[in-house]
């Protein structure tokens, strides 16, 4: 039987009535909903064109005034061993004295960069660098390493300058500046004249604090006009550990707590000394007067993970191993003295302050913090005491590896994850002080020329690195510029020419410059200003 033949009229009435009022509203329904779908698509659209209508510079990370440069130093590219009245370094002597020091290669000719430096600027230029760190060979400038300044000496007749030397530089400044690029400039980069060696031991003697201080005296006053941004000294660790302690690196002193003489903390403790002598001078002499020059320093620093992330042992490990390296620099700057993990647990072994030197190390703060990061490792607590003694032993902490991270030709881990945790420790320790990224670079794994020309292994760590600092910025650490390490290949010091950091090949026969994949990719980054890191393929 079917409702519909005895449902009454009057219902039937009411039940059409109903189905139409229905119908009128699933129409309206659909018509709302469509309009909603087309103002949606609209919407998409018009978003859509406007992103990819966008500027290749627009980026959400890297401001307008941000510098991208790449950096040298003067052993690692110039050459030019005795041109121009340059005198011996410690380099020299050290690669010199044993065919195992430094891959059995010299420091002689490297790039040639004394001679090339006009067609190396263009090259800077046709990349696209903003800026350019590079430092000046103390050898270069004073030959024995010291300078009498007398009553009435003019610009010409300094005692114990060499006018050669400051002539190079000079227009090596001139240059960069008109080819648009900012001269980033590190007065120590490991090359110490031989002659304070032979005089009183170098960094281990109070006497090279003074030397120093009129080293960078005569810089500033003859480059001061032109210079706006300074460095006192590159990796201050680097230079006590490997040079005084571990003996891989010039003067090639073993420490004394490991069976040779060296002492690393008291090199540390002159090399911080010597900074703040430089720093006074720049700043009591009318050389930052103009209000736009800074001066800083460039410290070692990789990071350190706990290895359990939950064990507080692990943590204060990975703490404690960072504040050995880059806190041991860095901290009596900052924070007016070493590390607590460090005086807790060297005693007597880590020179004290005086309270006038206690002065003048705060009173050195520097305007920026350079910062040298390259590698991250896993830190723990050790399981049993140290078998041995020195350096590495002090720290009380065990470093191990993550077995996902790749290697670079150094045997570096490559963790990007650590740049942007790197500098989340610094803004914390240092109340967020303004930092450039000094160096930051790969050696990678390259058996040829065409291999090392077409360098996708260091593109992938560049630009996992860059990411990892951009990513730093969004959470307010205040960096304010990235220079790639290197700009060339170089003289990769104990490793002699065998290791290949450099965006820009050199064939070392022919001293060709070739650009590398690496280069044109870096371009690209500079062009957009961080922004194709950030941008959706």
């Amino acid at each position: 039987m079917e409702v519909v033949e005895t449902t009454s009229l009057l219902n039937r009435a009411d039940t059409d009535s109903h189905l139409r009022k229905k119908k009128e509203r699933r129409c309206t329904r659909c018509v709302t909903t469509a309009l909603v779908i087309i103002i949606m698509i609209v919407v998409v659209v018009t978003i859509f064109r406007c992103n990819t209508q966008l500027p290749p510079t627009t980026n959400v990370i890297f401001p307008s005034n941000f510098i991208w440069g790449a950096a040298t130093s003067s052993y690692q590219i110039e050459g030019g061993k005795t041109d121009g009245g340059r005198g011996p370094s410690i380099w020299d002597t050290f690669c010199q004295e044993s065919e195992e020091n430094c891959n059995g290669d010299l420091g002689d000719i490297t790039d040639d960069h004394y001679h090339r430096w006009r067609e190396d600027v263009q090259l800077m230029k046709a990349l696209g660098l903003k800026a350019y760190r590079f430092s000046i060979s103390w050898s270069r400038i004073l030959p024995t390493g010291m300078v009498n300044f007398k009553t009435g000496d003019d610009d010409t007749n300094i005692e114990g300058v060499n006018y050669e030397g400051v002539q190079f530089y000079s227009r090596l400044i001139d240059e960069l500046l008109k080819s648009n690029i900012i001269p980033f400039v590190t007065l120590y980069h490991w090359d110490l004249p031989q002659g304070l060696q032979d005089k009183y031991g170098g960094w281990e003697d109070r006497a090279i604090i003074p030397d120093f201080e009129n080293y960078a005296r005569v810089c500033f006053h003859f480059f001061g006009d032109r210079v706006k941004h300074w460095i006192t000294i590159n990796e201050g660790w680097t230079v006590a550990i490997h040079g005084y302690e571990e003996a891989s690196n010039a003067p090639g002193l073993l420490g004394k707590d490991v069976g040779g003489t060296g002492d690393p903390y008291l090199v540390g403790h002159h090399l911080l000394l010597a900074h703040a002598a430089a720093v006074k001078v720049f700043r009591n002499e009318s050389y930052a007067n103009d209000g736009k020059s800074v001066i800083g320093i460039s410290n070692s620093g990789d990071f350190r993970f706990p290895l359990h992330a939950e064990s507080l042992d692990d943590q204060e490990a990975a703490t404690r191993a960072i504040e050995f390296q880059l806190g041991w620099m860095t901290d009596p700057l900052y924070l007016g003295d070493y590390p607590k993990s460090m005086r807790r647990i060297l005693g007597d072994r880590l020179p004290t302050f005086s309270s006038d030197e206690i002065n003048s190390i705060t009173g050195s703060k520097p305007d920026f913090l350079g910062l040298n990061h390259y590698s991250s490792a896993l830190a723990s607590t050790p399981t049993q005491p140290p078998q041995w003694g020195g350096y590495w032993a002090d720290q009380l902490v065990t470093l191990s590896n993550d077995l996902s991270w790749k290697k670079t030709a150094m045997g570096w881990n490559i963790a990007p994850e650590g740049a942007k945790g790197i500098l989340l420790w610094i803004a914390q320790r240092y109340n967020n002080p303004d930092v450039y990224v000094t160096e930051n670079g790969v050696a990678v794994h390259d058996t040829s020329s065409e291999q090392a020309i077409h360098d996708s292994e260091r593109i992938d760590y560049l630009e996992g690195y860059i990411k990892g600092f951009g990513e730093a910025m969004t959470e307010g650490v205040n960096l304010k510029g990235y220079f790639a390490w290197s700009l060339f290949d170089n003289f990769e010091w104990q490793y002699g020419l065998s290791k290949r950091f450099g965006i820009v090949y050199v064939n070392y026969t022919t001293l060709e410059r070739t650009p590398k994949d690496s280069a044109e990719w870096y371009r690209a980054i500079i062009d957009s200003n961080g922004g194709k890191l950030f941008s959706s393929p």
